[in-house]
């Protein structure tokens, strides 16, 4: 039987040039690249000889599906996540439905690391990951909203820097504000707090905040939360306000 060959591989925050060369490499050399919709347009016009297939959102397990059938015909299948397929990713579905089914198991699956939100959203706004920091998304999709709430009480009683995805869409217009309130209970009002939405891609931003005026920001799926910890600084440089986690390392001033 022949042996397919599936590529798990996050692209990154969407720009090329944040697209680690492995990943870039496995595009090149594939038969076939399969995503969500979106991150499918992110990558089709450097690799227009490729067969794409996609699905839309909510459609996770028919994508992982298709992917590894492709894969079981004997193609090398780039299966596309933005930022790392391994955080907030679906390399581990890929791996748990292969792993249920006969159909799959002469597949070859490997994953790519990818740049995720956290770490391309911390360099556009400075170094606000210096030290130990924790990461939790707000979706309830997966995960109950009364773990979510317990995950931000203990991270914000422990003073991690925190990451917060998802933070906002459509459907869930008030979760931020909800979070905001969680973390209230333990941090100050004046903690230094940012977002960066659509990172690496068209209409990307930021802006540094404090807590308080978090909780008001009307933001997206696409953006990404930090908020800082006890020691956490904003510090001004000739590219504007930085925000700044210290190490806490000695040096001479």
């Amino acid at each position: 039987m022949m042996q397919g060959k599936l590529i798990v591989a996050g692209i990154g925050p969407g720009k090329y040039e944040l697209m680690t060369l492995e990943c870039a490499e496995a595009l090149k050399n594939c038969d076939c690249i399969i995503g969500y919709e979106v991150y499918i347009q992110l990558v089709k016009s450097h690799f227009p000889e490729k067969e794409f297939l996609s699905t839309p959102m909510r459609k996770e397990e028919e994508r992982c599906r298709l992917a590894l059938k492709e894969a079981a015909k004997g193609k090398n299948v780039v299966f596309i996540c933005s930022g790392d397929a391994g955080v907030y990713g679906l390399s581990g579905l890929i791996y748990e439905i292969a792993a249920s089914s006969e159909e799959f198991k002469n597949v070859q699956i490997n994953v790519l690391p990818g740049i995720t939100a956290a770490l391309s959203g911390s360099a556009l706004l400075g170094a606000p990951l210096i030290h130990d920091f924790a990461v939790i998304s707000l979706s309830d999709l997966m995960t109950p909203w009364k773990k979510i709430e317990k995950r931000l009480e203990a991270a914000s009683q422990a003073d991690f820097c925190l990451v917060l995805y998802n933070p906002m869409s459509h459907k869930r217009k008030d979760y931020l504000f909800k979070a905001c309130q969680i973390l209230l209970k333990n941090l100050p009002q004046n903690r230094p707090c940012a977002w960066a939405k659509n990172i690496g891609r068209a209409g990307e931003e930021c802006q540094i905040s404090t807590l308080s005026e978090l909780q008001n920001a009307q933001l997206d799926m696409f953006t990404t939360v930090f908020v800082g910890n006890s020691q956490t600084k904003v510090i001004e440089t000739t590219q504007g306000k930085k925000l700044v986690t210290p190490r806490g390392y000695e040096f001479e001033r």
